[in-house]
This record gives structure tokens, C-alpha cells and sequence, in this order.
């Protein structure tokens, strides 16, 4: 077996077996390409059944200068995945990273906005252009529902259950679920469907795409990334922000506001109520005004 027929049958069986999505897939599989460049590099011919530990760390020591602690650790454990697939289908009997640890690193706590600060940059969009509109639309979206920039860019006209106040959410996975959605955030979908959506010429295939692009088809991930480092520096943001630092605040606001941790993992689509948790970590002034609220012996 050859690296490319390793890495073939590596991408079938996270889609298949593990039912992750394009993006994490390449996520994982761009660690294995690092590990096979570096092999090409020092004309190592060593194949996925046949490379030792020895030669793994070596790549590990390598990389560890170019990058940085989480990076390396992310790594590691992308390559130790790999190799217990090639266990688990009786290829190997080892994992050559087994003895190698991950460097130690602190949990990164999500960066949020605060609510004045998701005004301010939901105010500073031009509304004088059609996709102006559209952004405001997409904005309120990925805050009022909490959503994954895949999730945004792939929301269906069809998905929307404006009646029953819910959207139809696809995930990691291809795994869907219902969020609520507030009557401001349905107002902006409705003006950009009614007064943009309608005027543009949609190609084939993106009818029932909600958000589009100028010319009538999907957005991409990297364009709502530009939308939004756009708009931060516009009003001079002092935080380096992204489309999921919508999702963060969402789930940070409700929890300040005395919403429920399950009821917060449902709407984020976290598979283990540990993923949420982290949000416990994000205020800890808000924790602390809790227990002195409602403690008896305050």
C-alpha cells in the first residue's frame, strides 16, 4: 500500500464510517500531506505500512519550529488518527506516534463580541447596496441562530419555518436540527429575499440557496470571512474576530442571560455537552454575580 491508496481509503472512511463533512475531512488528510511532503523532502521512501516511529518524530521535531504549540498538538493528533485506521483495518499492528506527546497547552476560551459591539458592525454596513441587505441578513443569521459559516452559506429557502419561528439547520455531518429564530432576524431574511434575492439572475442548481452571491450563486466560506474582517475594520474593532465569533457570542449571551446549557448544546448542534461547556469559562464576572445573587450564605 502506497501513501495515495492509504490516504484514498483514510478520506472513504471518514465520510462513510465517520460521517464528517468536506471541511473536516480536509482537515484531517492535510496533516497526512504534511507528513508525506516532508518524506519526499529527505527522499524517504518509507511507506504508510512500513514508517517507525523514528521517522515520525523527526517530522515532529521539524514542524515543531514552524509552528506553533495548538498547531503542533492538532497535528499529532491527526496523524494518530490515521495510523489507528491502518490498525483498525488490520494493516498495522503499532502506531508509531503512540510514545510521542502532544505539547501541553492551555484551553483557547472562544473570543466574543459584546452586544454593542454586534450593533455597531451590523451598523456599519452600506444598506445603500443590494448586498448590503443581504450582509445585515446574514449578520443577524450567524448571531440570532448560532450558526456554523458552513450552516450560513448552506441555508436552503426551504429550510425556513417562518410559521413555526425554526429554521432547518445541516451540521457537521450531515446531521440537521431545528433552531429557533426571533422575528427580527426573520424581518432582515424577508427584506433581502422580497427587495435583492428577486432581481437576481440565479444559476442553475442555487434556486434554493438563501444567500447568493452577485451572480446567482452560492457564497463561499472565505467571502463571508472578508464580509466580516471588512466590517471590524470599519469601526476600528481592537479584536481579531471571524463568522464563528457570531456563533461564540450567541451561545456566551444565553448563558448570561440564564439560559440552559443542554437547551444552548441543542441549538449549537454539539454532539457532547463538553464542547459547550466551555462557555462556563468565557464570563467568569457573570459566574460570580450568580453566586453571590443566589447563594444563601452570600
Amino acid at each position: 500500500m502506497n501513501w495515495k491508496q492509504a490516504l484514498n481509503d483514510y478520506k472513504h472512511y471518514l465520510k462513510l464510517e465517520r460521517g464528517l463533512s468536506k471541511n473536516s475531512i480536509q482537515s484531517y488528510t492535510l496533516d497526512i500531506e504534511k507528513l508525506i511532503a516532508f518524506l519526499q523532502s529527505h527522499t524517504i521512501t518509507d511507506g504508510p505500512l512500513q514508517i517507525d516511529k523514528g521517522t515520525v518524530q523527526q517530522f515532529i521535531y521539524e514542524i515543531a519550529k514552524a509552528v506553533n504549540p495548538r498547531s503542533q498538538a492538532r497535528i499529532i493528533s491527526g496523524l494518530k488518527s490515521f495510523f489507528n485506521y491502518l490498525i483498525f483495518e488490520d494493516y498495522r499492528k503499532d502506531n508509531p506516534l503512540d510514545l510521542i506527546e502532544s505539547p501541553k497547552i492551555g484551553r483557547k476560551l472562544p473570543d466574543t463580541l459584546s452586544e454593542k459591539e454586534i450593533d455597531r458592525l451590523i451598523g456599519a454596513i452600506d444598506l445603500s447596496s443590494p448586498e448590503g441587505e443581504r450582509n445585515r441578513a446574514m449578520l443577524e443569521t450567524l448571531y440570532g441562530c448560532g450558526l456554523r459559516v458552513s450552516e450560513l452559506i448552506g441555508l436552503k429557502i426551504s429550510d425556513l419555518y417562518f410559521e413555526e419561528d425554526f429554521v432547518k439547520v445541516t451540521g457537521k455531518g450531515d446531521k440537521q436540527r431545528f433552531v429557533p429564530i426571533s422575528s427580527v432576524n426573520k424581518k432582515y431574511i424577508d427584506i433581502y429575499r422580497n427587495t435583492v434575492r428577486v432581481h437576481l439572475k440565479i444559476q442553475e442548481g442555487f434556486q434554493d440557496i438563501l444567500f447568493l452571491n452577485r451572480r446567482g450563486k452560492q457564497l463561499t466560506r472565505a467571502m463571508i470571512f472578508t464580509i466580516v474582517k471588512n466590517l471590524a475594520d470599519e469601526i476600528g474593532l481592537q479584536k481579531s474576530i471571524s463568522p464563528h465569533t457570531f456563533r461564540h457570542s450567541f451561545a456566551t449571551h444565553l448563558l448570561e442571560n440564564g439560559a440552559d446549557l443542554r437547551a444552548i448544546q441543542q441549538m449549537l448542534g454539539h454532539e457532547s455537552i463538553t464542547t459547550t461547556e466551555i462557555y462556563m469559562h468565557v464570563d467568569r464576572s457573570h459566574l460570580a454575580e450568580v453566586m453571590n445573587r443566589y447563594h444563601p450564605r452570600k
